[in-house]
């Protein structure tokens, strides 16, 4: 989930005064807590399912990023983080990769609440150790925790902070946090639970400044720290031989290689010619022509280097075109329903995607939560008094869930042509005699799409045709990747429209409000498209106050089949296997776990293989 804060800490006369209360409630003490139902791992397990709790430790992985970085801090919009920025700090609880809803003491022994969860306290281990050696305590917590709210994304803390009432320090290792009556406390202990931790120490003599961009990472408690760093190229991260929990039953099996090196390119065909070369290690196949015909050099053959489809059980990403609705053109639906039939999913997967790719038609794609068909009776409880207060159309009643259109095998097609012109006509924007539309006061319908990936050109190029054939005025506008965070990002919005991700979580929570949410949506780095709309803000407090995974799931269908009425996106596409390519000396579980692929988590370095690989002179 993407993190908030809340508000500052309340300590001793407050603590006094909530004594007698705890007397008189029932306080549960637990080695993690559940959204709904009980926790899969005993309180006594010896190590995570999926994991090989002998992997050998050892070895380097590597991987590529595009573009480049300039900052290690990734809490602050300024600047580009480096890839894995976040990997030295941990948080208190941790959740696992086949198991949705749970979150495990992880930095704790054990955590206490009632059962209402209007409060939770967090036992710390006294063993915590920062990466310098020195200890972690409640104090450390309580710092990180102000910090961000006072200096975190302006999203975050503004969701949180109509949330927390306060925390307490109550001892050098216990910690509680006290949620505000009224709002929904399901997700609360496991929010706070969530969030990271820094050294309060280092980051005051180093005067750190969370909202800034800097080379200057904060102190963590994590296995993984700070390597070689050259700026912009290539960054490291280096397994600390020291790291405190390193026989923690959650870490057997886990953080194995002792370097983990990221190398930047400037496009796709570079890094892919960089892997052939043998200049990282392990590669995430995300072009599907590359897939395809790609991977037809001699290291494949021999054996040299693994190409291997893995199973992905994970919901789909919402990678999507995002329309910026905060610009006028865009705010009639019916504007946004015509740009969309102009993208020909069929088409593309056919002749450039190889027939690997799904369309994606839900926000939940991929998972038992998207909306289907017409409203369930449950559903429609939930939707009519929208409906009677006027927010929905009655049309949300009766319609099936808003699908994206089907085209034909020809680059342009006809029918979804008609249909476009049909719709921007009522829309008002009509053809003027030198075949561009215009609206009542002689402007142009113009789009322009952003891109920094040069790969993506050959998707979106196509696109571009089709919109031209509909009258606008479309172009496509290359930028670097600084250019495009700095366009996406608040407050400058500088886009017509951009390919993002419509963001979403297996349990919907407080999250929700950053992605969707009217109040959060001209200060989000997650509400790209800048959605305000009352039904929506009003469905995500009924997700957020659900009660049981059966309430959660049919207000998640409301949801989605309202989110996706709205049209603010052209959704694309995703594939349900991992595509990978490694150098055959890496090693993995053999059964994967169902929500992540785990390369830089439980996967092993093989010494015996890597060795071959040197004597055939196909490493460096």
């Amino acid at each position: 989930m993407a993190m908030a804060y809340g508000k500052p800490a309340v300590l001793g006369a407050a603590l006094i005064a909530a004594l007698p209360l705890w007397a008189q409630e029932t306080v549960i003490t637990a080695h993690g807590i559940s959204t709904f139902g009980e926790l899969q791992l005993p309180a006594d397990f010896t190590h995570l399912p999926y994991v090989n709790p002998d992997a050998p430790k050892g070895g380097e992985i590597s991987i590529w990023q595009p573009g480049g970085f300039d900052s290690m801090n990734p809490y602050s919009v300024k600047g580009r983080a480096a890839a894995l920025s976040s990997a030295p700090y941990e948080s208190i609880l941790a959740g696992t990769a086949d198991e949705i809803g749970a979150a495990y003491c992880f930095l704790c022994t054990t955590m206490e609440y009632p059962e209402d969860r209007s409060w939770v306290i967090f036992n710390l281990r006294p063993e915590v150790t920062f990466s310098d050696g020195t200890p972690m305590t409640a104090e450390d917590v309580l710092f990180t925790y102000q910090t961000f709210l006072e200096k975190g994304l302006t999203d975050f803390r503004t969701v949180l902070a109509t949330q927390v009432e306060g925390v307490e320090v109550l001892d050098p290792h216990r910690i509680k946090f006290t949620f505000k009556p009224g709002v929904p406390h399901r997700d609360l202990p496991a929010d706070m639970g969530g969030l990271p931790v820094m050294s309060k120490a280092h980051y005051e003599a180093n005067n750190l400044d969370l909202e800034e961009s800097s080379m200057t990472p904060a102190l963590g408690t994590g296995p993984y720290m700070p390597g070689r760093v050259d700026v912009g190229k290539s960054v490291s991260w280096v397994r600390n031989p020291d790291y405190w929990g390193a026989d923690l039953p959650m870490n057997k099996g886990r953080s194995n290689f002792d370097t983990i090196r990221i190398e930047y390119y400037a496009d796709y065909d570079a890094a892919f010619e960089g892997f052939k070369a043998g200049s990282y290690t392990f590669r995430n196949e995300a072009s599907s022509v590359k897939w395809a015909t790609g991977y037809d050099f001699p290291e494949v053959a021999a054996g040299h280097i693994v190409k291997a489809d893995l199973p992905n059980g994970n919901k789909a990403t919402g990678q999507a075109f995002l329309f910026n609705m905060r610009r006028e053109k865009f705010q009639d639906p019916r504007v946004r329903e015509a740009i969309g039939l102009m993208f020909n999913f069929e088409w593309s997967n056919a002749t450039l995607f190889y027939g690997i790719y799904a369309r994606i038609t839900s926000v939940w794609e991929n998972t038992w939560l998207a909306a289907t068909g017409t409203p369930s009776s449950e559903e429609t409880a939930i939707l009519q008094p929208l409906v009677d207060e006027g927010l929905l159309p009655a049309s949300i009643l009766t319609d099936e869930a808003v699908m994206p259109p089907t085209s034909g095998e020809r680059q342009l097609d006809r029918a979804n042509l008609r249909r476009a012109s049909a719709l921007l006509d009522e829309a008002g924007w009509t053809v003027g005699s030198d075949g561009m539309r215009r609206n009542a006061a002689g402007q142009v319908l113009s789009v322009e799409m952003l891109n920094d990936s040069p790969s993506f050109d050959r998707i979106m190029n196509p696109y571009i045709e089709n919109l031209k054939a509909l009258g606008v005025d479309a172009k496509l506008t290359r930028v670097d990747n600084a250019q495009m965070e700095s366009r996406t990002r608040p407050p400058s919005y500088d886009f017509d429209m951009v390919t993002g991700n419509a963001r979403s979580n297996y349990i919907s929570g407080a999250e929700l409000k950053q992605f969707y949410g009217s109040e959060t949506a001209d200060i989000s780095a997650f509400n790209v498209m800048g959605l305000k709309s009352p039904a929506v803000d009003k469905l995500v407090d009924v997700a957020m106050a659900s009660a049981s995974l059966e309430d959660l799931t049919v207000a998640t269908q409301a949801l989605d089949r309202v989110l996706r009425a709205e049209r603010f996106w052209v959704p694309q596409f995703y594939k349900n296997s991992h595509t990978v390519a490694y150098y055959n000396m890496f090693e993995h579980p053999e059964t994967l776990p169902p929500y992540a692929l785990g390369e830089l988590d439980f996967w092993w370095y093989n010494a015996e293989k890597a060795e071959a690989l040197r004597a055939a002179r196909v490493l460096r």
